[in-house]
C-alpha cells in the first residue's frame, strides 16, 4: 500500500519557521534530487488535525517527516523539494504560513509572499509503507559507528556491491561492516531485536546522512526488498543491495606476526605531519622499532620527513607501507585513547582496535599495505 490518494488542491496552516525549515531540510537531504522528473524531485505536503507531514519517493528512496502545524484547512499538494526547503531556509521571522492560491503554494510572512507551482500529485508515486520492524538501537552509538564504518564503503557508482554498508544482527548485538577493497571498518554494537532475522546492505551515503540526523531511539524496519530507519518524526525507507558477498570474516587474522599499542593522538599527529612530505602517492613506511615506531616519508619535490613515536612491541618488526589518508581514517575512531596494530607480514592487512574492550561498541579498522616508496 501507500499514501497515494486524489490530489485535494487546498491548504492552509502556519508553522513555526524554524520547525518546518529544519524539516524540509532533511528532506532534501535524505532524498536528493538524482532525477530529471520534476514530479520525482518534488515534496508531497498533507495537512491535517495532526499537523504536517513530508514525504517524497524517487521509487528507490522514500522519506516520510511530521512537523507540528495549526493547519486551518487540510489538504495536500506536491511542489518543488528545494525550492521550498531554500525559500523556507532563507526567512528570518519566528512563524510562515502556507496556503494554496489556485495553481501554487503561496508561502507567506508578514511582510513577504512567494509563490510555488503546484505540481501533478496524482502521477506521484507515493510513498511505501514502512516494512516490519526488526529491532531498534541507541541513536547516538549507531551514529558514532556510522561515522567511520559508511567512510569507509567505495563511492564509485560503477562498483554498485562495495557502496554499501551491510548491516546484520547477531543475537542482541548489530554488526556494520563495509569496505571499499583496500579497506574495512566492522563495529558491533547493542541491540533489542524484535525479529528473528536482519541482514541488509544499505547505501553508504543514505546511512551517512542518517548519521547526521538520527536522534534517540532508532528503529530499524526490513523485509527481503527494503530497509526503513525511523527516529523521531522521520522515516526514511530504500531498496537493498546485494551484500551478502561483505563479510567481516574477512578480517580474521592468520599471519600476525607484530603487535604494536601507541597513544593514538601522539600517532596521528605525527602520521599528518610526516604525510607532508610523502609522495604522489600519499605512502608513508611506518618502521617498527624495540620500543618505538619511526615514521617516514620522502618525494623528490617536497623533501623528506621522519618522526619517532612512543609505543609498546611484541613479537616481529614487521613495517608496512600505508597511503597516509587511509591511515589517518583507521587512527581517528580511536582518539582520545591507546590503539593496537595487528600487522601481518606481506601485503596482509593490519588491523586497528582499541586494546580496552568495550561493551558498548566494538570497533575493528583493517587496512592494506601498499607497496613501500622507492629509496
Amino acid at each position: 500500500m501507500s499514501d497515494r490518494a486524489a490530489t485535494v488542491r487546498s491548504m492552509d496552516l502556519t508553522a513555526t519557521t524554524t520547525d518546518l525549515a529544519n524539516a524540509a531540510a532533511e528532506a532534501v537531504r535524505l532524498l536528493p534530487g538524482r532525477t530529471l522528473d520534476p514530479v520525482l524531485a518534488g515534496l508531497l505536503l498533507t495537512a491535517s488535525d495532526d499537523g504536517v507531514v513530508l514525504a517524497g519517493s524517487d521509487r528507490e528512496r522514500a522519506i516520510r517527516l511530521s512537523c507540528s502545524a495549526t493547519v486551518h484547512t487540510s489538504g495536500r499538494v506536491l511542489v518543488p523539494a528545494k525550492p521550498f526547503a531554500e525559500t523556507l531556509r532563507a526567512l528570518d521571522v519566528p512563524m510562515v504560513r502556507l496556503a494554496v492560491e489556485g495553481a501554487r503554494l503561496a508561502v507567506r510572512t508578514p511582510n513577504a509572499r512567494f509563490a510555488l507551482p503546484l505540481l501533478d500529485a496524482d502521477l506521484h508515486p507515493g510513498t511505501p509503507t514502512t516494512p516490519p520492524l526488526a529491532g531498534s538501537v541507541d541513536g547516538d552509538l549507531f551514529v558514532t559507528a556510522l561515522a567511520t564504518v559508511a567512510a569507509t564503503a567505495s563511492r564509485d557508482e560503477a562498483l554498485p556491491l562495495f557502496t554499501g554498508v551491510r548491516v546484520r544482527a547477531d543475537g542482541d548485538r548489530l554488526v556494520l561492516a563495509a569496505t571499499d577493497r583496500y579497506r574495512m571498518a566492522v563495529a558491533s554494537l547493542p541491540w533489542t531485536p524484535v525479529a528473528a532475522d536482519l541482514d541488509a546492505l544499505i547505501p553508504a551515503t543514505l546511512l551517512a546522512e542518517v548519521a547526521k540526523q538520527a536522534r534517540g531511539q532508532v528503529a530499524l524496519h526490513a523485509d527481503d526488498n527494503r530497509i526503513g530507519l525511523a527516529w523521531d518524526n522521520s522515516v526514511v525507507t530504500t531498496a537493498l543491495l546485494d551484500g551478502s558477498f561483505l563479510s567481516e570474516s574477512k578480517l580474521v587474522l592468520s599471519a600476525v606476526d607484530t603487535h604494536v599499542e601507541a597513544d593514538t593522538d601522539a600517532l596521528l599527529a605525527a602520521v599528518r605531519r610526516v604525510a607532508l612530505y610523502a609522495d604522489n602517492r600519499g605512502v608513508l613506511k611506518l618502521e617498527v622499532g624495540d620500543n618505538e615506531v619511526r615514521l617516514r616519508s620522502a618525494d623528490q619535490q617536497a623533501g623528506e620527513a621522519e618522526e619517532t613515536v612512543k609505543a609498546d612491541v611484541s613479537d616481529g618488526r614487521t613495517s608496512p607501507s600505508f597511503q597516509s589518508r587511509f591511515l589517518v581514517d583507521a587512527l581517528k575512531p580511536f582518539s582520545g585513547g591507546r590503539v593496537r596494530l595487528a600487522i601481518q607480514p606481506g601485503m596482509r592487512a593490519t588491523v586497528f582496535s582499541s586494546p580496552d574492550p568495550n561493551e558498548a561498541m566494538d570497533l575493528r579498522y583493517m587496512v592494506a599495505p601498499m607497496r613501500p616508496p622507492a629509496t
